[in-house]
């Protein structure tokens, strides 16, 4: 789940982690009042969306004056923000946080993700910060420091010496930073993030340092430890189809594809989208109905896959193991039905009663075009959807 740059920067306090003295505003009089409560310019206006690249995009502005604030605020609220993370269709701007200004001198950046590869969290730090990191990591890796983390002991103050000189910090400002870094993973370990990113790390003319912008995602696995941040979810920032899905508890994420994928393990719905487009098509989604699935809950993935416009035909692939094959057959003619389906659904089963999921499709009467293996499946499919 990922969450606002204000509501990460309220959490990041908790730790002592320092940042900027900010108001949150969903008005222009609510901004303009902001700033009085701040007391001084300049002041920053910033466009609250869940994606980052928002200053290349308009949606970071300094504001020198009362005017100049609201100015920016009215330009800014209301606007379709499109940044490389939003896509074209961009996001609407309904939230603000005007923040004091502060005087820089230096930029950096710090970053806590897991490193799949390594089954270990990695700290990164860049003296690169301001910049897109993926750019910086495509085009100039060696300016991306990493120390990575032993779970059993955790991140090490030694840790953060070495990234802080090697940021090329003062010696006289190693100890301030450490003791930003020691906090910065205490936030992110007991917030059980997946993602803390701060870009940037702002070294002051006065010689403090600040979380100058705060992205933060958490594991969804672990929200059960975390009844109070289901407040903290912004429905206007997620895809209404992942939403619906999330009722249902399904595995969904909508991709940029024509053709939707409904599969049984998130192994399997990995390999098939890969197949999709080893055959040269381009999947619509990843859905993973789950081992257990009712014919109900097929049904409802069934409804969701097809509330996608861009779909062109659907792949339907499952392995009968926990959930039967006929079960899951008897959904998706029942939802095929009530749906008034017109695209092709190629079906590829096996396992667990495949002959009486394989009889049931045969007899619903519909047009389905059954697969023999993943790679007849991804074919076919392939081939349903350029027709």
């Amino acid at each position: 789940m990922k969450i606002h740059e204000y509501q990460g920067k309220e959490l990041l306090r908790r730790f002592d982690v320092k940042t900027p003295r900010g108001v949150v505003a969903t008005t222009v009089a609510e901004a303009e009042a902001a700033a009085t409560t701040l007391g001084s310019f300049p002041v920053v206006v910033k466009a609250q969306i869940h994606a980052g690249g928002r200053g290349k995009g308009g949606g970071v502005k300094l504001a020198k004056t009362a005017e100049d604030l609201t100015a920016h605020a009215s330009a800014i609220l209301g606007m379709n923000l499109v940044t490389h993370q939003t896509g074209p269709e961009g996001r609407l701007v309904r939230t603000l946080l005007i923040e004091e200004g502060l005087k820089i001198k230096q930029e950096f950046y710090l970053g806590i993700v897991l490193d799949r590869a390594a089954s270990r969290n990695v700290f990164m730090a860049s003296a690169a910060g301001g910049m897109d990191i993926e750019e910086v990591a495509a085009h100039s890796p060696e300016q991306i420091l990493k120390e990575y983390i032993d779970p059993a002991v955790g991140f090490q103050a030694f840790q953060a010496r070495k990234l802080a000189f090697g940021l090329g910090l003062p010696p006289a400002l190693v100890g301030k930073a450490v003791k930003f870094m020691l906090a910065l993973y205490k936030a992110a370990i007991e917030l059980d993030t997946s993602l803390v990113e701060i870009n940037p790390f702002l070294l002051t003319e006065d010689g403090e340092f600040y979380a100058l912008d705060a992205k933060i995602t958490f594991d969804d696995n672990a929200m059960f430890r975390h009844k109070d941040f289901a407040g903290l979810r912004d429905l206007n920032e997620e895809e209404e189809l992942e939403i619906e899905a999330s009722k249902f508890d399904l595995n969904y994420i909508k991709l940029d594809g024509n053709i939707a994928c409904m599969v049984n393990g998130a192994g399997l719905a990995m390999a098939t989208m890969d197949i999709i487009k080893l055959a040269g098509g381009e999947p619509a989604n990843f859905l993973d109905v789950g081992g257990g699935a009712s014919q109900e809950r097929v049904e409802n993935a069934f409804r969701i896959l097809l509330a996608d416009p861009n779909v062109q035909a659907v792949l339907i692939n499952i392995f009968g193991g926990i959930v039967r094959c006929d079960m899951v057959a008897r959904g998706v003619v029942e939802a095929a039905k009530n749906l008034g389906v017109k695209v092709p659904i190629v079906v590829r089963l096996e396992g667990t009663n495949v002959e009486e999921g394989q009889r049931v499709l045969q007899e619903s009467g519909m047009n389905f075009l059954v697969a023999n293996g993943m790679k007849d499946a991804a074919e076919k499919v392939v081939a349903a959807a350029g027709a």
